[in-house]
């Protein structure tokens, strides 16, 4: 029996510390095929994929203030972290056989296309893998929102968010034995109940557009194409039911 995907397009928002592995900094390589390896076979039941990639792997703009760094400029140090994991990914699509695309919202042409929305839109129409670094191109703003924000933009059905966690609790899990698990939820639950799906600002650019969050750990391999085949993973935060 064929499989038939839930979405034709996603917005893959994948953390710098999925691609840690047992490391404590950079880049597993296990970890990074065994992903591109799950890229793959989603790519080939024919769903368009983008993903906006973090860099707290090898560096976070918030903890170089935190160091005495002026904010601005340690976030800019994020955003070069960003595109670092973005070559690193490419190059794994690439040996899986997955054409790909680079997009920096920084200009670093040596390396990547500047991000321009109508390019990306036609990559992703020709069934090319995009991959966006270096968030929006701004400081104070974190990739979760470039997450939204390009999802919103290059009209994703669904922004997956892959992190450690298998879903949204009630409180931290790896404090609380006792945290509850959420199978679903409406913008407004999420709200009230104070929860940290996203930082604010995504979180609202998603409330406001309708856009769907799925939260799933990227630790289960399969995870991805369980979530894109429509199965019962993480957390899924939606509008409220009228």
């Amino acid at each position: 029996m064929s499989e038939v995907p839930k979405y034709k397009r996603i917005l893959l928002k994948l953390s710098g510390e999925a691609l840690l592995g047992e490391k404590n900094f950079g880049i597993d390589g296990a970890v990074l095929s065994q992903i591109a390896k799950e890229l793959k076979e989603v790519h080939e039941l024919g769903v368009e994929i983008g993903i906006v990639i973090g860099g707290g792997n090898i560096f976070r703009g918030v903890a170089g203030e935190k160091q005495g760094m002026e904010r601005a400029r340690a976030d800019y140090m994020g955003m070069l972290a960003t595109l670092i994991n973005a070559l690193a990914l490419q190059d794994a699509l690439e040996t899986k056989g997955l054409d790909c695309r680079v997009m920096s919202a920084l200009e670093v042409i040596e390396v990547a296309e500047p991000y321009i929305r109508e390019k990306a839109m036609r990559h992703l129409e020709k069934g090319r893998v995009v991959v966006l670094a270096c968030g929006t191109g701004n400081p104070f703003f974190t990739t979760d929102t470039a997450a939204a924000l390009r999802a919103l933009e290059l009209k994703a059905d669904i922004l997956f968010k892959a992190t450690k966690v298998d879903g949204v609790y009630d409180k931290d899990p790896f404090t609380y034995p006792d945290a509850k698990k959420f199978d679903e939820l409406t913008f407004i639950e999420a709200l009230r109940k104070n929860l940290k799906v996203m930082d604010a600002t995504a979180f609202s650019l998603a409330r406001d557009y309708n856009l769907p969050i799925l939260v799933f750990s990227i630790k289960n391999a399969g995870n991805i194409k369980k979530a894109v085949l429509g199965e019962r993973v993480g957390t899924l935060i939606r509008k409220e039911v009228v």
